[in-house]
């Protein structure tokens, strides 16, 4: 913040060995008239500025509040205190610092008094921009103020800070100002995981919405407690024994310290993630899927923040890993086929034929393997696995199949069930996208490892199975079998316009899916799509699983590619975002007022004027 501000005397002084005129200044007008009307505003090729008169000293700022725009002008000072009259913000004078936190400060600039004139600096900066607003950051993070979030991300970005440098600002705080991995930071990776397909606009709308959400989990939570690793550096197999014992019998310190002891003793990624794996699957499909998407995010989030950080960031999916609830505790899953004891049975033969196999790299029979995957008979659905470890299938192929028929269930998604039904489709696909993630990180390291791929890959199976119902009847999925879709649109641009129209009315599933289709089928850039998609998350006030049903299936289609696989991925990401659109997208206007404050804009406007 800049403070060079002066008395009268003392700038008259100053001023008689500054009398020609500096283009980095502007006359506001005499001392006084200062004087006598109290303030001024200097108008120019620049933001209105404010000079005020006040107990014989002179004062900059900038004539827009920091917090909606109004003119400062009409607000009041007393004591030293300049008060806004629109929403009764207060700052100091000297400063423009706020004494109300969700104000924002005022900018503020120097002001020299020559030969009786005052002149005002034209220009509101720092001597470090980048490092103002990384400051600025830190205290909207810290106080879960939205405008100065936004307002920080504008400026990190219009300074040249490097995404990657910001997400990894958020994300350590959100790692020690919560006790736990939560939706936010799930929000935050899954957004930068996609900030490579966003233009530069939207790049500040995900970043935004990232780090406000991760500021909201943090708000009024102890802050994480630091554990440390053991003295002792065990054999890797033994820690991932521990890991695994530590959480089924839920002693989350003990689970910590043996994780933080792996780190310490340099585990790889792949090792790390084979343990954490390992131990995320100690329960079927815990907490319907969450958690091992957790793990799965936190790992994605140390590529991109680096993996210096692992400390840091990895322990705090532990607490959610040890006390999940896993499907074993539910009805569905024991009656009437249990299916719990059905993957227990099966884990060890389908890890077996892993380890005689090896896998084979000209395997591609992912997507026949996903329609049986979407089978009713859980016994055949094994049947299926198995017979594709035979043929050569790896642990990340079978991941892939079971993304993709995760996907299938959300592209058919049958209109007549509740709508809350889309949930249970949405936590299959993000679940299996983890798997998916997982397995391909992990590789194929040993039989150990064979026997924890299969027990991920079977829990998803049963959850898919289980969701079957949300496809009787099926919906059916628009361009396949050679329809050109006629009716719609034909160029790029009038099909994403038309996208975004269909989701800012309710119940335009169908709608959503056909134009998603007719801009595949016509060969349109997939690129563009996404980048429609992603739009038309950020505007909304989206809730957690929008962000990560869109997330998983950029994922998704960039397995698949531009294939009909592919098609059906993005399809079913439109369906589910435009059964949740559109909301009061609140969010959107707060990043809006900051970028077009930031900007220079005036955004309080008198009623008729242009």
């Amino acid at each position: 913040m800049l403070r060079s501000t002066c008395n009268g005397p003392k700038a008259t002084m100053e001023g008689t060995l500054m009398d020609a005129p500096s283009k980095e200044f502007a006359l506001a007008g005499s001392l006084e008239e200062l004087k006598i009307k109290g303030r001024l505003v200097v108008h120019g090729g620049h933001r209105p500025i404010l000079v005020i008169y006040d107990r014989g000293r002179v004062f900059a700022l900038d004539n827009r509040c920091p917090h909606m725009g109004f003119p400062l002008e009409r607000g009041s000072v007393e004591d030293g205190i300049l008060t806004c009259h629109w929403h009764h913000a207060r700052f100091d004078l000297e400063s423009g610092c706020t004494f109300d936190l969700w104000a924002d400060d005022v900018p503020i600039c120097p002001v020299e008094v020559r030969n009786g004139d005052v002149w005002v600096k034209t220009t509101f900066t720092h001597a470090d921009l980048a490092a103002h607003w990384h400051q600025r950051l830190a205290n909207g993070l810290a106080h879960d103020l939205g405008l100065v979030i936004a307002k920080a991300m504008h400026g990190q970005l219009a300074a040249g800070v490097p995404q990657a440098e910001i997400v990894r600002e958020v994300a350590l705080f959100g790692a020690q100002n919560r006790d736990g991995w939560g939706v936010g930071l799930t929000i935050l990776t899954a957004l930068a995981n996609i900030l490579p397909v966003l233009p530069d606009e939207e790049a500040y709308f995900a970043l935004f919405h990232g780090a406000r959400r991760v500021a909201a989990d943090c708000d009024g939570e102890a802050p994480r407690r630091e554990r440390s690793p053991l003295g002792s550096r065990p054999d890797p197999a033994v820690l991932k024994r521990w890991l695994r014992r530590w959480t089924n019998v839920r002693h989350r310190e003990a689970a910590e310290r043996t994780l933080l002891t792996a780190i310490a003793a340099g585990f790889s990624p792949a090792e790390l993630a084979d343990a954490l794996f390992a131990a995320g699957t100690e329960r079927a499909f815990a907490d319907t899927g969450h958690s091992l998407d957790f793990i799965n995010k936190a790992f994605e989030c140390l590529d991109l923040v680096g993996w210096q950080h692992a400390a840091a960031l990895l322990p705090t999916v532990v607490g959610q890993m040890v006390a999940a609830r896993g499907a074993e505790e539910s009805t569905a899953w024991r009656q009437p086929v249990d299916l719990v004891a059905l993957c227990e049975e099966s884990t060890s033969e389908l890890a077996d034929l892993f380890a005689a196999g090896r896998g084979s790299r000209d395997w591609s029979g992912h997507a026949a393997l996903a329609q049986e995957l979407l089978g009713d008979d859980p016994a055949r659905i094994v049947d299926a696995l198995k017979e594709a470890i035979r043929a050569g299938a790896a642990p990340a192929d079978l991941g892939q199949s079971l993304a993709y028929a995760a996907a299938l269930r959300v592209a058919r998604f049958g209109n007549a069930n509740e709508h809350a039904d889309w949930e249970t489709a949405h936590h299959v696909f993000t679940y299996a996208n983890a798997v998916h993630q997982m397995l391909t990180r992990i590789g194929t390291a040993n039989i150990d490892t064979h026997v924890t791929a299969v027990r991920g890959v079977l829990h998803g199976a049963m959850a898919l199975y289980l969701a079957r119902y949300l496809n009787v009847p099926p919906a059916r999925i628009p361009g396949d079998g050679g329809e050109q879709l006629d009716d719609l649109p034909a160029d790029p641009e009038t099909i994403g316009a038309a996208l975004l129209d269909a989701f800012d009315r309710q119940r335009q599933v169908d709608l959503a899916a056909r134009l998603v289709a007719r801009h595949l089928t016509l060969g349109h850039s997939p690129q563009a799509l996404i980048a429609t998609l992603a739009h038309a998350v950020l505007r909304e006030d989206a809730g957690f699983h929008a962000y990560q049903m869109l997330e998983a299936g950029v994922r998704q289609f960039g397995a698949w590619g531009d294939t009909d696989e592919g098609r059906h991925i993005l399809i079913a990401v439109a369906r589910y975002l435009a059964a949740h659109s559109p909301t009061e997208r609140a969010s959107l206007q707060t990043a809006d007022i900051a970028r077009r404050l930031m900007r220079g804009g005036e955004l309080h406007q008198e009623a008729g004027s242009s």
